[in-house]
């Protein structure tokens, strides 16, 4: 099972009320076993919402609002109902697909903190979690590139 960001399923979870539907992963999700994942939204974070970046360690949104905790514990809950959704299906989760440059679901590189656009290295709350139970993450840039 994998798990997969729901904004790339075409779920208008992203803050701004959008999605970042990608054709590639919902084709992967035809041919897998998958579980969708929001941290965001199972936080309890409202959408829309301002957008969010790490700043000097913490997750800050672009209002200057410190959201860590929220999307802590989005991250957390996250994880768990990934764990019990394998351990209910009988199955082992093998990697998972989720949004790249995200605060939580970024895999490598993450937004820098002054809402420019700009890149560095550094993984996402969800990401690193995943990361720390030896799962793989990737992103949906590179799910054709034969990573999983």
């Amino acid at each position: 099972m994998y798990l997969i960001s729901g904004c790339l399923l075409g779920h208008n979870c992203k803050y701004n009320g959008g999605n970042n539907f990608n054709q590639e992963v919902v084709d992967f999700c035809k041919s897998h076993q998958y579980c969708i994942v929001c941290p965001e939204g199972v936080s309890g974070l409202p959408t829309p919402r301002p957008p969010a970046e790490y700043v000097g360690g913490r997750i800050l949104d672009k209002e200057g609002v410190d959201v860590t905790e929220a999307f802590e514990r989005g991250a957390a809950l996250s994880v768990e109902r990934a764990f019990r959704e394998a351990d209910k299906r009988g199955e082992d989760i093998e990697g998972a697909i989720l949004k790249a440059n995200s605060p939580s679901c970024g895999s490598g590189q993450i937004y820098d903190g002054t809402f420019s656009g700009r890149l560095v290295q550094g993984d996402g709350c969800l990401t690193t979690k995943l990361k720390e139970r030896g799962i793989k993450v990737i992103s949906e840039k590179e799910i054709n590139n034969g990573k999983f």
